[in-house]
């Protein structure tokens, strides 16, 4: 074998053409089976034969088309009935009186189909969705952990089969040659290079070309993809576009569209499979406490650490659960690692769930850094900010990242606008040296401790005009007498940020007769910005921005 053929990629195509009716009654017996559970369980009748009897009566999912109702997916029973996709909902009624019929849900089918291709993380990373019913696996040097390709196939389908998932599936050396051959061949799998020979007596309509490509092709007398390959590429091209050509191309194994995988590839992935399903808190604490040293021995030899973790949790059901946790500075301990997954689950709203048990743990790096050596025995600052952003991190896994934020100075004069709260984890450095404006010494700060993100109004019976402050306002109720004013400061908005409905604001720092001492101020100018629509004088609308300590 070459080279260049070892480098060649295999790609697994899967195809479930009875996704959408699929999904249905899967999800109706799921309904039946926990009825039947809870009735057994209270010491009710169990759920009647009528019930199960229906479920296997013809089915079909039905879509609006063109102001028509037709036929959107049709279950094997169906298909028996002599029903198929496209038929008019009238046609099929006439045809099979009995026929139980459900709306479509593209929404719910996407889910379905990204939940199978969560599933299907465990056999290769790189895992694609070949909209509406497919999924492309990139399963290039992967195979061999399963068995070998064909071992790897039977495993996929049958577990999507016992599911109660129609699949089909193939393997070639290029995507569109496998989606091709899973719509006539599935379970073929096609040798590298081989791909022209096992594509070529397919039906035209394998392809998946548009309907009128395929239409023309046939009343041309080109019924299979060896006929259409037999013609020169230019003269497909001029009759049919360059896009069919290329996907004619793609087809016969002559080059191939990379996919698009669903997920970034990590850094660093390292897994444990068991061949018995764990189920208990103790022995998945224990793998991840494995899977951490084994994933920081891999980084470690390259000198990275780990700024962001993911856990994944594989049910033997098909479910899938992931867990991440973000870090400030990247993590070289598995204590480390193993201490915040603890504070991520101890903090979930929705446990983690082992079902039957879990057979696959995985535990990835999906972001990492080189980690910069220090001189840490002799420098407390950096003792202190290892230590200061480890507690974030543990915050952060438990609370949520965008919980924990610092504030960096923004060029501005509009009070609100004059900070910005980013997350801690990324933001620590640039805010321990962000410099804010000093205060004088010996002069009252110019701004409250306590900043309201969104000014609240006050009621302020009357006030020394042009510009003078209250005599008295009223705030959430309460009544307050002004007994010292300093000010105003007059802050103008930033007119080239602004659509000309924003005033200027005079600020005043008052305290009331209590000593309690607040931020106030007027929004617009007497006589100048406070007018109606016919040019008229109307008041001021005020309102408390801060509250000094």
């Amino acid at each position: 074998m070459s080279a260049n053929s070892v480098n060649r990629r295999r790609i697994l195509s899967l195809w479930l053409p009875r996704l959408p009716i699929d999904r249905i009654k899967r999800k109706l017996a799921q309904d039946i089976a926990s009825q039947a559970d809870a009735q057994e369980v209270a010491g009710l009748p169990l759920p009647q034969a009528g019930e199960a009897k229906k479920a296997e009566l013809p089915s079909v999912v039905v879509a609006k088309d063109h102001n028509a109702i037709l036929l959107h997916a049709v279950d094997e029973a169906a298909v028996r009935a002599g029903l198929s996709i496209g038929l008019p909902l009238a046609n099929a009624r006439a045809i099979c009186p009995e026929l139980t019929v459900y709306d479509a849900d593209p929404a719910a089918d996407l889910k379905t189909l990204n939940d199978i291709a969560d599933w299907c993380d465990r056999f290769t990373p790189l895992v694609a969705l070949d909209a509406p019913y497919g999924l492309f696996l990139d399963i290039t040097g992967c195979a061999h952990l399963f068995g070998g390709e064909r071992a790897l196939l039977q495993i996929v389908t049958g577990a999507l089969s016992r599911r109660g998932f129609a699949v089909s599936a193939a393997i070639a050396g290029t995507s569109i040659a496998a989606r091709t051959l899973t719509r006539t061949a599935s379970g073929k799998i096609v040798a590298d290079r081989e791909e022209a020979a096992a594509v070529g007596p397919l039906p035209v309509s394998a392809l998946g070309a548009d309907a009128a490509v395929t239409t023309g092709l046939r009343r041309a007398g080109l019924k299979t993809i060896g006929d259409v390959a037999s013609r020169a590429p230019h003269e497909i091209s001029a009759r049919f576009g360059a896009a069919f050509t290329t996907l004619l191309g793609h087809a016969l194994g002559q080059g191939d569209a990379p996919i698009s995988p669903r997920k970034p590839l990590p850094d660093y992935i390292v897994e444990k499979r068991f061949p018995e399903p764990v189920a208990t808190d103790t022995v998945i604490a224990l793998t991840l406490s494995s899977l951490a040293k084994m994933l920081v021995a891999a980084m470690d030899k390259q000198g990275k650490g780990a700024r962001q973790l993911e856990a994944s949790f594989f049910r033997t059901d098909g479910a899938v659960r992931a867990i991440m946790v973000e870090t400030g500075r990247p993590v070289t301990r598995p204590e480390m690692i193993d201490r915040l997954f603890r504070e991520r689950l101890d903090a979930l709203n929705d446990p983690l769930d082992p079902g039957f048990g879990f057979d696959l743990i995985r535990l990835a790096a999906g972001r990492t850094e080189i980690v910069v050596q220090q001189q840490r025995d002799l420098d407390a600052t950096i003792h202190d900010n290892d230590e200061l952003s480890a507690l974030i991190d543990r915050i952060a896994a438990r609370i949520g990242g965008k919980r924990v934020v610092v504030h960096l100075p923004l060029e501005s004069h509009v009070p609100e606008r004059s900070a910005l709260a980013l997350p801690a984890q990324h933001h620590l450095a640039a805010a321990g040296a962000a410099a804010w404006p000093e205060r004088v010494a010996g002069e009252p700060p110019l701004r409250p401790l306590r900043l309201f993100e969104r000014p609240e109004p006050i009621k302020v019976p009357f006030a020394t005009v042009p510009d003078g402050p209250p005599h008295q306002f009223t705030w959430r109720r309460a009544q307050h007498d002004v007994v010292r004013v300093e000010g105003p400061e007059r802050i103008a908005m930033e007119w080239w940020k602004q659509d000309g409905a924003s005033l200027t604001r005079d600020y005043f720092r008052v305290e009331d007769a209590e000593g309690q001492r607040f931020w106030i101020f007027r929004d617009g100018l007497y006589e100048s910005e406070l007018r109606d629509e016919d040019g008229k004088p109307v008041p001021a609308n005020w309102y408390v921005h801060g509250l000094f300590a």
